[in-house]
């Protein structure tokens, strides 16, 4: 794609911990030869420490809004009149939500990027019908949506009323080599294998619960290592203690280098009850682990079997990996036991990496920005 003088604005929460964060971080790195030095800026909406960092030829621009909408609405507002942006990309509800209404008040073009089953989420919130009004208005008004997995595109049609022609599926990119190279380093932590390995935080939403109980009932020898920090941990802690496991699974917390650990593993879990795009998955895949997923909206049916979502009554042996059912402790505790045979983990672990080969940063980057300068020449 040929340069162009025009200022770009990358928009999202923060640079907290997480695979949105990654993701954004990824696609900046990748996007240099998109715009001249300088014309690539990145709007932080919560002042809060960084978990990635931003390459050095993008401008970042520190906001403080501490969580608040119509606050990141307003100092977004503000930054948006300075830098009279070509155009705003903007990750996570909170940012897409301000994206938008700041484009609507300056007439800067907009596209946002759904990185989760929204409606899911806020299933549990308070104020739902508000939260869900919020971004059915919002997201109506955006040039383009990038959704990260068909399931989401679904969500955005069925509980928003979004017109699918405006909707583009990107699926997130994974960095095998680079996760490779991490997984290759040493843990932070000391590990005593065999053990199975869990990574995200530690919230309902992710449901390591189900991990903890299925583990239990499954017999699997060695341990549990369940990385990632959060507000579950103490009922998590309560329930391990209830189960008599204090000596064989691990809450560790957040680690740095999460792949030093995961290439050790002997299988990935992902238990979620609901996923935008399963990166924590694939990221496991990377370095050749065998992996386990429930069968949740959206994202690991289409990874792993590379097919849309579909009930399931029990565990399926898939192409890359296993699934199972949402929340059922016997699917997931069968599915340990399956791969309790080593032939079929090396074969699932070989399996699983040629998968994540398939969505590589450089085809991510160049999808995204077709979706961005649908016209610009490239090249």
């Amino acid at each position: 794609m040929a340069k162009t003088d025009a200022n770009y604005l990358f928009v999202i929460n923060s640079l907290a911990g997480g695979g949105a964060e990654r993701v954004m971080t990824t696609l900046l790195a990748r996007s240099k030869d998109r715009a001249p030095d300088g014309r690539l800026h990145l709007a932080l909406l919560d002042n809060e420490p960084a978990a990635y960092t931003p390459p050095d030829f993008v401008t970042v621009h520190q906001l403080d809004a501490r969580g608040g909408q119509l606050a990141s609405i307003r100092q977004l507002l503000k930054l948006v009149r300075t830098l009279k942006p070509r155009l705003m990309l903007s990750f996570l509800t909170r940012a897409n939500v301000a994206a938008v209404a700041v484009g609507r008040l300056t007439g800067v073009r907009c596209v946002i990027s759904e990185r989760v089953d929204t409606a899911s989420h806020f299933s549990t919130t308070r104020l739902k019908a508000v939260k869900m009004l919020t971004v059915r208005t919002a997201y109506r008004l955006a040039e383009r949506i990038i959704a990260v997995s068909a399931g989401v595109a679904d969500s955005l049609v069925e509980n928003f009323g979004i017109a699918r022609d405006k909707i583009v599926v990107i699926e997130n990119p994974v960095d095998v080599e680079a996760i490779r190279a991490k997984g290759a380093e040493a843990p932070s932590i000391p590990l005593e294998p065999p053990f199975v390995v869990g990574v995200g935080r530690l919230v309902p939403n992710k449901n390591f619960r189900l991990l903890i109980d299925a583990f239990a009932a499954s017999g699997a020898p060695g341990k549990l290592v369940i990385l990632g920090e959060g507000p579950e941990r103490p009922a998590l802690v309560q329930r391990i203690a209830e189960l008599g496991l204090t000596d064989r699974i691990a809450l560790p917390g957040f680690a740095a280098n999460p792949f030093a650990v995961v290439s050790r593993a002997e299988i990935f879990v992902l238990p979620s009850n609901a996923e935008g795009f399963p990166n924590g998955l694939l990221e496991g895949m990377s370095l050749g682990v065998p992996v386990i997923s429930t069968n949740c909206a959206s994202g690991p049916s289409e990874v792993l079997a590379d097919e849309p979502r579909r009930p399931l009554d029990d565990k399926v042996a898939a192409t890359y990996g296993v699934l199972t059912p949402v929340d059922r402790v016997d699917a997931m505790a069968s599915a340990l036991q399956l791969l309790q045979d080593p032939e079929l983990r090396r074969r699932y672990g070989a399996l699983a990496e040629q998968r994540a080969r398939m969505y590589s940063p450089e085809m991510a980057t160049s999808r995204y920005w077709a979706v961005l300068e649908p016209d610009a020449p490239t090249g």
